[in-house]
């Protein structure tokens, strides 16, 4: 507690005189100036707009709104101005504002909605930047923007993703992004504040979450400030929509893979959103005709979301949100047959409350549910793995725009964590009797956290930010403290340079069964296991070198100290975590590069990674390092969409990637147990994941016609995913089972045409 102590006591010291300093130098304005607050809203639903630009006609001042809507100006001189308010997709806006010395005035802008330009610009890598902020690695999707990445019919938040240089999946099935060298663990998910275990469902062209719910996303790829934790590579936080608060509207989408429907209106002195989504790909599977050498999974999930908004006043607003989703997956072949399940629960309540205009917070308690199942039979052994993770959080956030060159934000998070793990292993011998090997596991934790960080503009080509983060879990019984810093260097209108260092440490561990990658198993880091950390060392180059063009640079560097590998072959009672898990370090580094056009009847974009990852454990590949499976070197990706007129669209989307590692197989050894059925054939690997699979290209086409039904807005969709029928590699197996081993491939879906509408109402 004295080091705890002895932080909170420099960041107050720290924050008040960097206050005190940017207030000094700007004395006259303190004391008559004045500013301008409120929020940014819909014009026709009232729904808050996250991102929206605001600025002061003929002054250098501008702020962006943040995830509630909410604006803070401060620093204006007296007199009558224009506050001008822009969004993508909606008509810029300018309103008269008079600021008197020492005043402070509340607006409510409403913005109405553009959809020419809504179709002209597709996803923005970067906005225009408030000085208060540094948005280094950062990707902001407008899902306005979202309907032209589509797979099935399906507009998704993480086939939007997937197209980013710097993203990646293990396998076109993968249930996790890798981010920078990151595996799926090391991503912080949030959802109005709740954090998400599982955010794809199993086949990864699908996340699990609806896009007729979420209203924003964001994604920070690396160098992410003091107030996010927890996490040591990236952070994605989506928010919900809060419902249309001025008419009760709803939609309906039917497609061959899927259908889905959602309802929302205003709700008392508020509005509610509810949505549902289900998909039968499964029973289109099984029209299909397959070779039964390389069959078909069978896959079918279905997704909730729910929201209810309340304003209790003009400072103040509570919602409650909800979210459910459950997975189901088979696959049968000679020689192997399993099952997974897996599903989330996910609930929050969160208030805002506006103190003075300079001051926002907000205040959320939340509870989420991630469990899996993962059961079925390999050359005779019988296996199965559960595994569950409960978790109950309560976070206090608070923003200070302290002055128009200054800012701080502020925070403090606990967590109460339930984790449960069970491990079974058959095999039948010649008199019936079964050899069994369990392990169970079960752990109750807490962990709670601080942070405090800073914005400074230096000057107009200079801003600083500065972060400190200190988190505690009582597992390991110790107190964690990492530094963040980032500078933004503005050399002219149109390039800047930035740069971002920080510590990142992580107690949540997830392995995945190497041939499995959508298998996740949480744990947490016990005395046993240390927690782990990542060092980020990030320099960004971005410009626009003609107008409605974005060129965007980055290079990074990430030290990977108390990563985690599964235990594959222990059979012993495991009580503690290492008994699970082995413990090493990595590294990764990589060069991203991002082209992008925004406007225009032709838009997209053209993105490619070079990206190096190295892992080495003590008691894995003799010690030596190794690349892990989502180590793809290469990634590609070109993204096209042409507006041809107001009725039709057509987009595509390509990747290329360098082929997943695998660990191949030297030799086998045979033998024979006393009382046992048969003989057991062992497979000697290779070098851990030292081979590569066949790299891996796709073609996806759509086609998009709005027209009417009924007198209501319609849109037909024609997808062809995986055009010329390229069925890449999932995983390589041997099969033992038969007089000579062979080598199995088991691959992913052929091409797959889909025809679905849209029905507004």
């Amino acid at each position: 507690m004295k080091i705890l102590s002895l932080l909170l006591t420099v960041i107050v010291t720290s924050v008040s005189l960097i206050a005190s300093g940017a207030r000094s130098s700007n004395d006259p304005a303190d004391k008559n100036s004045g500013g301008v607050s409120g929020f940014v809203e819909d014009a026709i639903s009232k729904e808050p707009l996250i991102g929206a630009t605001l600025t002061i006609k003929g002054l250098k001042l501008g702020a962006y709104t943040n995830k509630s809507g909410y604006f803070s100006l401060s620093g204006i001189p007296p007199g009558e101005y224009q506050l001008v308010a822009t969004y993508v997709g909606y008509q810029r806006k300018e309103s008269p504002v008079t600021i008197v010395a020492g005043g402070a005035v509340k607006v409510r802008i409403a913005l109405s909605s553009d959809t020419s330009k809504a179709r002209e610009i597709t996803v923005t890598a970067e906005r225009e930047e408030d000085k208060r902020q540094i948005s280094i690695s950062r990707v902001n999707i407008p899902i306005e923007q979202l309907s032209q990445l589509r797979i099935g019919g399906e507009a998704d938040v993480f086939r939007a993703l997937q197209m980013l240089p710097g993203v990646l999946t293990s396998s076109q099935i993968s249930s996790g992004l890798f981010i920078r060298g990151g595996s799926p663990d090391q991503n912080l998910v949030l959802l109005d504040g709740m954090t998400v275990y599982n955010p794809t469902h199993l086949f990864g062209f699908i996340s699990a979450f609806n896009n007729d719910a979420i209203k924003d996303v964001d994604l920070i790829k690396g160098g992410f400030p003091a107030e996010f934790g927890g996490r040591m590579s990236a952070v994605l936080n989506i928010t919900q929509k809060d419902g249309n608060r001025d008419h009760v509207e709803g939609l309906v989408g039917l497609g061959l893979i899927s259908s889905r429907a959602s309802v929302q209106g205003p709700l008392g002195n508020g509005s509610f959103f509810l949505g549902g989504r289900r998909t039968y790909l499964d029973l289109v599977l099984g029209i299909i005709p397959e070779d039964p050498e390389t069959p078909f999974p069978t896959f079918n999930f279905y997704d909730l979301n729910a929201k209810i908004t309340q304003n209790l006043g003009e400072d103040d607003k509570v919602s409650l949100s909800g979210f459910m989703t459950r997975d189901n997956l088979g696959f049968s072949q000679p020689g192997l047959d399993f099952g997974v399940r897996i599903g989330n629960r996910a609930t929050s309540a969160r208030w805002s409350h506006i103190f003075d205009p300079t001051i926002f917070t907000v205040v959320t308690v939340s509870a989420s549910r991630y469990d899996n199942s993962f059961d079925g039979k390999n050359s005779g052994i019988s296996f199965g793995v559960n595994n569950s993770i409960i978790d109950y959080t309560a976070k206090a956030e608070l923003e200070w725009f302290a002055a128009e060159t200054f800012s701080v934000k502020s925070g403090y998070e606990a967590n109460i964590y339930n984790f449960s793990y069970v491990q079974l292993f058959e095999q039948s011998a010649q008199n019936n009797t079964v050899i069994r090997d369990t392990t169970a596991l079960e752990i109750w934790d807490n962990t709670q956290a601080f942070y405090a960080q800073t914005t400074w503009n230096v000057t107009d080509a200079v801003t600083l930010q500065g972060g400190l983060r200190t988190g505690y879990w009582t597992s390991s019984e110790q107190w964690l403290i990492d530094p963040r810093l980032a500078v933004r260097y503005q050399i002219n209108e149109d390039v800047s340079v930035k740069a971002a260092w920080g510590v990142y440490h992580q107690y949540l561990r997830l392995a995945s069964a190497p041939d499995f990658s959508f298998f996740d198993t949480w744990l947490p880091s016990d005395r046993s296991v240390p927690p782990g950390r990542a060092d980020h060392y990030v320099l960004s180059m971005e410009s626009r070198p003609y107008s409605g063009y974005d060129v965007n640079v980055d290079l990074y560097y990430k030290n990977l100290a108390n990563i985690n590998e599964l235990q594959q072959g222990n059979r012993g009672r495991q009580v503690q975590v290492s008994d699970i898990f082995y413990v090493g370090n990595g590294y990764s580094y990589g060069a991203e590069f991002f082209l992008q056009k925004k406007t225009g009847r032709l838009t997209g974009w053209i993105g490619y990674a070079l990206g190096f990852v190295y892992s080495k454990f003590d008691s894995v590949n003799l010690g030596n390092w190794f690349r892990p499976k989502f180590d793809r070197r290469h990634d590609l990706k070109i993204t096209a969409l042409y507006r041809i007129n107001d009725r039709w669209e057509v987009g595509s989307s390509f990747m290329f990637q360098s082929g997943q590692s695998y660990t191949g197989a030297t030799s086998t050894l045979a033998g024979r147990m006393p009382g046992w059925e048969g003989g057991v054939v062992m497979v000697n690997p290779s070098q851990r994941w030292g081979l590569r699979l066949p790299n891996s290209h796709q073609l996806n086409l759509n086609v998009n016609y709005n027209t009417t039904l009924f007198g209501l807005p319609c849109r037909l969709f024609l997808d062809i995913y995986n055009v010329y029928s390229r069925r890449d590699i999932w995983f390589r197996s041997f099969l033992t089972t038969e007089g000579i081993p062979t080598v199995r491939d088991v691959r992913l879906l052929p091409i797959l045409p889909t025809i679905s509408m849209e029905l507004r109402f």
